[in-house]
């Protein structure tokens, strides 16, 4: 399913130097996908032909280990291991969201107003998180990109690691229970006027399949949700030092996912997201937290 991960490592196994070729003036001519559905249809083909390696003889931490050195062995297994992002992800969509809404503080407790630390752990969280996005920047930046570029990839990765990550993993385990057939379906690059028109504005194209859809605008509504509970349990029980790290996190989320948000309330083209698949997500968020909220009650 990914050939050219796949012939890459083997040369390399075998013993093969690779020779970056970045003349002035390009030497390829290719085309990518433009529509967000390709992107994510694509991603999850991807995402289930690299777990596929993996779970073969030719895993990259173990038969690249004594064929290759420790670093170059390491760069493919990222790349193998990368579907395997969409579970701590989940988690970061959900579990905080949810505890945020029921009053259960999870992260250290610090003072925002007063610039106050109440606890060191703070300071190592707020490091790991900021200086995780500087790094990102540095790369983009000296890599010829820009702001917005880094901003959209900091967006793609999340909507990739809860869509194209999720459905690729799934995918590999039905493969390998045998209740389904490896396919390959070809994404259409191809792109018409409108679509040309709406991608140069920076706008995404939600006309796409709502099993890709639905979760992302669950978990985005889902955080809506938390967000505005949060707030409201903060300003009546006074209790910004504990649940600040909460709220961040669920602001954040939602101020990368705004094109999500955008699409649900002020677009009205036909590429906004459908009434229905918002609908659909409103009511699985909604069930979501009131049987988790349900459990934690009942484990208390």
């Amino acid at each position: 399913m990914v050939e050219d991960y796949f012939t890459g490592f083997l040369l390399h196994c075998k013993g093969w130097n690779s020779v970056l070729c970045n003349p002035s003036r390009p030497a390829f001519l290719g085309t990518a996908t433009t529509k967000l559905n390709d992107t994510l249809v694509q991603g999850t083909r991807w995402n289930c032909g690299v777990l596929e390696v993996t779970l073969s003889k030719f895993c990259p931490p173990i038969y690249g280990l004594s064929r290759m050195s420790v670093l170059q062995t390491m760069c493919y297994g990222y790349y193998a291991l990368q579907p395997l992002f969409s579970l701590p992800l989940w988690c970061f969509a959900t579990v905080p969201q949810l505890c945020l809404l029921n009053g259960i503080p999870i992260y250290p407790k610090v003072t925002p107003l007063k610039l106050i630390v109440s606890s060191s752990w703070f300071l190592i969280f707020a490091s790991v998180f900021v200086f995780s996005l500087l790094k990102h920047l540095e790369e983009v930046l000296i890599t010829g990109g820009s702001v917005l570029t880094w901003w959209n990839e900091q967006r793609f990765w999340m909507i990739k690691s809860i869509t194209a990550y999720t459905y690729g993993i799934l995918d590999t385990i039905l493969k390998h229970c045998g209740t389904r057939q490896p396919s390959f379906l070809p994404t259409d690059k191809v792109a018409d006027d409108e679509q040309m028109r709406l991608y140069q504005m920076g706008k995404f194209n939600f006309q796409m399949s709502p099993n890709l859809l639905t979760p992302l605008v669950t978990l985005v509504i889902l955080n809506m949700i938390s967000f505005a509970g949060g707030i409201a349990r903060m300003v009546i029980q006074g209790s910004w030092d504990e649940m600040f790290g909460q709220v961040f996190l669920s602001f954040y989320i939602l101020l990368v996912n705004y094109p999500v948000i955008e699409g649900m309330t002020s677009r009205k083209d036909k590429a906004r997201i459908p009434p229905s698949v918002a609908l659909l997500s409103l009511v699985l968020s909604i069930v979501f937290l009131l049987l988790c909220s349900m459990a934690l009650r009942f484990e208390s």
